[in-house]
């Protein structure tokens, strides 16, 4: 039988296989890190020799060659809503979230600045503020810091992150459908510019700074939908007479019906249909419908009530795209 380190060849084979499997996986184990040496690292590198004169082997070493590691400047951001952030016009400390990561190689502290008037949308929502997390991606008010440019910039190691949260308002004309943008741009306080680009002795460990691929300035973008709705009230009058026509004579009665449309993709809470009864007419008791059901007067868990010689129906919140329908009668005195 063949065999291969005193094992047989099938069976060194597949040791072979379990070896290399498992250093892919302890390779695949270890997180790889977009920073790479830490700046400010030295490497030291020390040549031999050996040799034989004839009297015996003689090991001798080169000079050691030291070398410091450049800061390498680089950061990316990336915007954490995967979907445009619902508002309404007029809303104020609306959120968007964003992630600044320091994919350089030794610690850097970034500038911050919105960008609301980046085009491609149909308003520039107003920032009021942009606010460093406190560690939980949960917005805080009173614990997490608004930012102050040039006074709490945040100062990240290499491969740390933060979470930046930029709070805005919603102009009151924007409308049903509008979209607003919000970029956010994060860059290194050391310096930008064309990847290439030295800040001598301005890196990490006195070594230069050296601009990266994203320049130094990563940034990306956000962005708000308003979702708005409108009420439109339709009212109309329909009479039977006592002598079987239409006419608007004493003992005729009146139906009145109110539509109310409610359009747009946001919904409008807190909607309430009143109507006064008209002088000259009686209310016919327990005549309230709404979309064809009948409702009670009484003050009671459906929705209609009289009140003061009001038809009072309050509907709560309805979204966009809803109809609403209600119906009372009177008698003409």
């Amino acid at each position: 039988m063949n065999t291969r380190w005193g094992y047989p060849v099938p069976l060194c084979r597949a040791r072979a296989a379990l070896l290399a499997a498992t250093a892919l996986a302890a390779f695949a184990a270890t997180p790889a890190l977009a920073a790479g040496t830490r700046a400010g690292t030295t490497i030291s590198n020390t040549a031999t020799a050996s040799f034989d004169t004839g009297a015996g082997t003689q090991n001798i070493n080169s000079n050691t060659v030291d070398m410091l590691v450049d800061e390498l400047l680089n950061v990316t951001v990336a915007s954490n809503n995967p979907a445009d952030v619902t508002t309404t016009p007029g809303a104020t400390n609306q959120l968007l979230s964003f992630t600044i990561t320091n994919t350089g190689n030794g610690v850097e502290s970034f500038s911050l600045v919105p960008n609301a008037g980046v085009g491609g949308d149909n308003y520039d929502p107003a920032v009021t503020s942009i606010v460093i997390d406190d560690g939980d991606n949960i917005y805080e008010p009173g614990i997490d810091v608004v930012y102050v440019p040039g006074s709490n910039d945040p100062v990240l190691n290499p491969d740390a992150a933060v979470t930046i949260f930029v709070l805005n308002t919603t102009p009151g004309t924007a409308v049903d459908g509008n979209r607003g943008i919000v970029a956010l741009v994060a860059s290194a306080r050391t310096g930008t510019g064309a990847a290439g680009t030295t800040f001598a002795g301005q890196g990490e460990g006195g070594g230069d700074a050296v601009v990266g691929l994203t320049g130094a300035s990563g940034q990306d973008d956000g962005a708000f939908i308003v979702a708005s709705a409108n009420v439109a009230l339709v009212k109309s009058a329909a009479i039977a007479d006592p002598l079987g026509g239409s006419e608007p004579i004493p003992g005729a009665i009146i139906t009145y019906t109110i539509t109310a449309t409610i359009s747009g993709t946001g919904s409008v809470n807190g909607l309430v249909i009143s109507d006064t009864v008209p002088a000259n007419t009686t209310y016919v008791p327990e005549s309230i419908t709404l979309g064809g059901t009948p409702r009670t007067d009484a003050n009671d868990a459906d929705e209609a009530r009289i009140n003061a010689g009001q038809v009072v129906v309050s509907l709560g919140t309805i979204s966009g795209g809803n109809i609403r329908t209600v119906t009372f009668r009177t008698t003409i005195n």
